[in-house]
């Protein structure tokens, strides 16, 4: 375990200008915690012979796997979408509003 303190979190929390209560720093400091250990669970990892991969989607003989072409379908109209909406304003869906001003 790689023991990351409450007091780390607080001083990266400093830097970040963040504001964390009590329980955010406890709550922090383990999942912080726990993704150090991941971290250091990989690097363990035997990679020796493996070659690095210059793209996500690249395959073990070296081709970059071919994504489909995009094709423009019929999709609903405006007004077929907002068909059955509670409510609605400027042809968008309305709702409460979750966060202030």
């Amino acid at each position: 375990m790689s023991e990351i303190s409450r007091e780390d979190v607080a001083h990266l929390a400093r830097l970040a200008r963040l504001d964390l209560g009590e329980q955010e720093l406890d709550e922090y400091a383990a999942q912080i915690d726990g993704i150090v250990d991941h971290v250091a669970a990989i690097r363990k990892v035997d990679t020796e012979g493996i070659e690095p991969l210059s793209h996500p989607t690249q395959n073990v003989d070296g081709d970059v796997a071919v994504m489909r072409e995009d094709v423009v379908v019929p999709s609903l109209t405006a007004e077929q979408a907002l068909d059955q909406a509670p409510k609605q304003s400027e042809q968008r869906f309305e709702v409460p509003q979750i966060l202030a001003d």
